[in-house]
């Protein structure tokens, strides 16, 4: 007998509607007191009804959690109202970056220089700035080096579960990214 979850997903639905931040499938069962397998199924529920043409928000895996996110076409003639100061646009500069940090991570700040051919001192800080790169320890060569990787926000800023999720590159754009050696 296939139960219906009306009033489980309800619920579910509601809690990602409260949260601010993506919701793990764990931390959602806590929240509801319902078994982690019934809130599986109540997003999987939930996926299907928001995977219609006509409704304006779907269901996302960001950084290992579940969220409520405008569809992307939706998004496009909101953002500008609705968008927050992170979610501004970046500059062409701070877009090429951000790319080489993100694909080839971690990196210091003489190899990002050494693949962009310019100096990268206020594309890191402005990315600090807005958290979407930190820190990501030193590098073991001498002067030891800091080395600078993605965050969460990063994640978050472009909607992806992990890093993995990043656009596959062609063989130019990976050889872009590569250092010479």
């Amino acid at each position: 007998m296939e139960l219906s979850l009306e009033k489980e997903s309800a619920l579910v639905e509601a809690v990602l509607f409260l949260e601010s931040e993506p919701v793990a499938e764990k931390s959602i069962s806590a929240i509801t007191e319902l078994s982690e397998e019934v809130v599986k199924k109540c997003i999987e529920k939930l996926q299907e009804k928001y995977s219609a043409e006509n409704s304006g928000v779907e269901l996302t895996m960001i950084t290992g959690g579940w969220a409520l996110t405008p569809k992307k076409d939706v998004w496009e003639h909101l953002k500008e109202r609705y968008g927050s100061k992170s979610e501004g646009r970046l500059s062409r500069s701070a877009m090429e970056t951000l790319s080489i940090i993100a694909y080839s991570q971690p990196i210091t700040r003489a190899e990002i220089e050494q693949i962009r051919g310019v100096s990268a001192d206020n594309m890191i800080r402005a990315l600090l700035d807005r958290n979407l790169i930190k820190e990501a320890g030193k590098k073991d060569v001498p002067g030891k080096p800091t080395q600078y990787g993605t965050t969460k926000e990063f994640l978050k800023f472009f909607r992806l579960n992990s890093i993995a999720d990043l656009p596959k590159l062609d063989e130019e754009e990976a050889e872009r990214f590569e250092l010479a050696r």
